[in-house]
């Protein structure tokens, strides 16, 4: 039995002044054939897949295509996309006859030609491998769940925690396929829509609404016939014409029961909606002065508006500028995206002291660069080797480590996962536990300091993830939506 096997994934920020093009996928991966197999054990929904396939009693043979992920940034180019349609259509073509296909999808992508990315290469494998040849799909529950999606594949199953744990994704969308292909279940889908978008503050799954949310869908997997529930807070930053949340179920040859617990599900979000609008973002002077203030460290500084893994750019200078305008003393660890300066500073030599003007360029609709005198302490970068949400390597491009009093600062040519990882920090000697303060450029995803954490303070900043949504200029997403939208009233029943 031969398994087709491919992954692509893009997190788009419509708002994100940065293109995503083939060189952004090379940063982060990208493979082809036994390759992927090689990159992925033990690592991502790929991974989770072939531990589940390879363990159980199926006599099967894993047909790899291509693996790609560019991280979280800006709308993909024609020209991109284009390189994976050829791709998919060719890999396709040369692996028939395949009886089944695994496709390791984000969901969220959107490309100059293209709202639906993700959508479309569906689309274009149903298209080639007939009605017959099973599609299951492995997601981001933070995809925005298209009428494509839905109708090119057999099965999916979203992640089912934030922080994401994919290589538990990956191990429910095998177990669905191999029981398909065994015959013991006949998967049937149903999906709802939901009127809806948030800000992530709310994003994660240990407690609050999204736990209520998830909870839900866990518990309905308990149900006789139910194979699967997943639920979709879509990525608060794109601007797509079917953009909003969603909900979908997987049933066992029980169309009627999906279609009432995929509604049961969006009832449920609608009613929590008000919830999901808490912010706890405090604003960058706060922040920092409570940084200050406190007994321990480290204090992590979530820069909610400049969140890498959201699709930002990463060069947003709002905290920095905040710790110099109060002229903190402790030590405090962040980083920032400039070539430019990386550039000046690897020119200028280590032990250097350099001035120059940091960050603020590749997003002018929301930061400027400061003026910094710092010392050169260490040149680095380059790819390095670290397990970061699926990913089991990143490039930052060339680095420096600059030392401005009591800030050291991670300067690098490419966003990599935006000091998110304290890897980032020990590639330079530079232990992050020793910090009072650190800024990670994510809203949620700041468990890899989990063990040295002694506070998380959400910082309200301006930037291409902002939480403030209605501050975006919202074109094409689809209206009334809550809470842009005057919407008191909606119910998928």
């Amino acid at each position: 039995m031969r398994i087709a096997i491919a992954k692509f994934g893009q997190e788009t920020s419509t708002f994100s002044p940065v293109a995503t093009t083939l060189d952004t996928f090379k940063l982060y991966g990208l493979y082809e054939g036994q390759q992927v197999l090689d990159k992925a054990k033990g690592v991502g929904a790929v991974g989770g897949f072939l531990d589940v396939a390879e363990s159980s009693e199926l006599d099967w043979t894993p047909v790899p295509l291509f693996g790609a992920w560019a991280g979280a940034s800006g709308v993909i180019t024609a020209e991109t996309l284009k390189y994976f349609e050829d791709k998919l259509i060719a890999g396709l073509q040369a692996a028939k006859p395949v009886d089944a296909f695994f496709f390791d999808l984000h969901g969220a992508g959107q490309a100059e030609n293209q709202p639906d990315t993700e959508g479309h290469l569906l689309a274009i494998s149903r298209e080639i491998l007939g009605d017959d040849v099973p599609i299951i799909i492995a997601l981001d529950h933070h995809a925005n769940l298209t009428q494509m999606m839905v109708e090119n594949a057999n099965g999916l199953v979203a992640h089912r925690t934030q922080p994401h744990n994919p290589f538990d994704t990956g191990q429910q969308a095998a177990r669905m396929l191999i029981a398909q292909l065994r015959g013991e279940i006949a998967p049937t889908m149903a999906w709802q829509k939901i009127p809806m978008i948030t800000h992530q503050e709310q994003f994660l799954t240990s407690h609050g609404p999204m736990k209520e949310w998830f909870d839900l869908a866990r518990e309905m997997e308990t149900r006789p016939g139910v194979v699967s529930a997943s639920t979709f807070p879509m990525q608060p930053w794109l601007d797509v014409p079917e953009g909003g949340w969603a909900a979908a179920v997987v049933t066992n040859n029980d169309p009627a029961l999906a279609r009432e617990l995929a509604a049961e599900l969006a009832d449920k979000a609608w009613q929590l909606r008000d919830q999901f609008w808490v912010m706890d973002s405090v604003t960058p002077e706060v922040a920092i002065r409570r940084a200050v203030a406190a007994e321990n460290g480290v204090v992590i500084l979530s820069d909610t508006g400049d969140a890498v893994f959201g699709g930002a750019t990463g060069d947003s200078t709002t905290i920095l500028t905040e710790m110099l305008r109060q002229q903190i003393t402790q030590p405090a660890l962040l980083t920032l995206v400039d070539p430019e300066v990386v550039g000046i500073a690897i020119n200028a030599g280590v032990g250097s002291e350099i001035t120059v003007q940091l960050g603020g360029k590749l997003d002018h609709n929301f930061g400027q660069p400061v003026e910094i005198t710092a010392e050169v302490v260490k040149i680095g970068g380059g790819r390095i080797e670290a397990v970061v949400i699926g990913l089991e390597s990143f490039d930052l491009g060339r680095a420096v480590l600059l030392k401005a009093g009591s800030i050291q600062i991670v300067v690098c040519e490419a966003r990599g996962i935006g000091g998110n990882h304290p890897i980032v920090y020990r590639h330079f000697g530079v232990e992050p536990a020793e910090a009072k303060m650190l800024v990670v450029k994510t809203a949620s995803n700041w468990q890899y300091y989990r063990d040295m954490t002694s506070e998380v303070i959400r910082v309200n900043t301006p930037g291409a993830t902002m939480s403030r949504l209605q501050d975006f200029d919202w074109q094409q997403l689809p209206r009334p939506i809550y809470p842009l939208d005057d919407l008191p009233q909606w119910s998928a029943r």
